[in-house]
Order: C-alpha cells, then structure tokens, then sequence
C-alpha cells in the first residue's frame, strides 16, 4: 500500500511539473524574438546615442569606432582624424517593434542629413554602414526618399557604406548624457 501511494505522489508531481510547464509554454511567444543591427555615424556620437535610445524598439546603443584602419582605435586617435574611422553607434533592435527603414528615417530627421559641411571631419561624417545587401538597399531607398522631399535647402549628403570592424568606445563615452550634466555636443553635422 506504502509503494501505492508513493507512486500516486509521485505522478501528482509529475502531473503538476507538467501543468506549470504547459502555462509558461502558452505565456511565452511562439517565435524568440530575434534581433538586428545597424550602425550609424553622425556627428558627436554622444548626442546621436542618446537620440537612437529613445528610439521604441531599440534594445541597446553602444557609442563606439568603425570605418577606419586603426586596429582598437582610442577617442583620441580618431578624433585627430588620422584613423580613418567615424564616431559612430552600433543599434541593437526588435524588428518586430521597429523596422529598419523606420530606424534610418528617425536618424536622418534627427541629424538633419543635409546640414554637414565638406570641412567636416572625418570622424564626424554622417554615414549608414550596412550590414547586408537587405540594408544596402532600404538605406538607398530611404535616402533617396528624403533626397526628393526637399525638406532640406541642400542634399542629403549621408554616405552609406559597408559596415567594417566596429570598437566600441571608451566606458566615460557610454551613455555620456545620462552620466553627465551635458547636453549639447559642439561638433559639426549634429
């Protein structure tokens, strides 16, 4: 009678462990949710982070360095423009909250795609690095929509270009704003 009921409970356990398995089963999405990336330079990449942060849909920013020669470059080096690299943010994204091409109007409206100047630096030059042929194509797609508006006295002078080795900037650059009392980068093309 002992084994019985021994194994009675232990099949009401099993049963339950199977009942709360069901529930967290049908709570959980069907599909995981599955993430993208782009990369965008701007200007100061203080400001740009924290206007992409804001942006419903993005996961994570991180300020940092791409496009250049300089192998883990520091703020210093690029910023003296001898690197080749432009500040820039690396976006992490829900595509099902946020689509790409919605992610590159909100950064073109934000940094005002025609306002940068041929004396720019280097390290400041807005720019839409790619990270596939799929973005390529929505980045032309975007630019040129936002060309033909003629919301801006001059074109839009954003550069799209493939997506090289991205280093992320130093820790003091991470989320500068919300660190810091600053609000305002002083640095062409914002």
């Amino acid at each position: 009678m002992r084994k019985l009921w021994l194994t009675f409970g232990v099949a009401a356990v099993l049963a339950a462990a199977w009942e709360i398995g069901a529930m967290v089963n049908r709570s959980a999405p069907a599909d995981v949710t599955h993430y993208e990336t782009a990369t965008l330079a701007g200007g100061c990449f203080w400001g740009l982070q924290e206007t992409l942060r804001q942006i419903p849909g993005v996961v994570k920013t991180t300020a940092g360095y791409t496009g250049g020669n300089t192998v883990n470059p520091t703020y210093e080096q690029v910023a003296g423009g001898k690197t080749g690299h432009r500040e820039a943010v690396e976006v992490v994204f829900d595509p099902g909250k946020l689509r790409y091409e919605d992610l590159l109007a909100d950064f073109l409206a934000a940094r005002n795609p025609a306002r940068q100047s041929a004396n720019a630096s280097p390290a400041h030059r807005s720019t839409i690095f790619y990270h596939d042929e799929a973005q390529r194509l929505l980045a032309e797609r975007v630019k040129d929509k936002f060309s033909q508006s003629r919301k801006w006295k001059f074109p839009v002078v954003t550069e799209i270009n493939p997506v090289s080795k991205f280093y992320p900037a130093e820790e003091y650059h991470q989320d500068y704003y919300r660190k810091t009392a600053a609000h305002r980068c002083e640095v062409e093309g914002n």
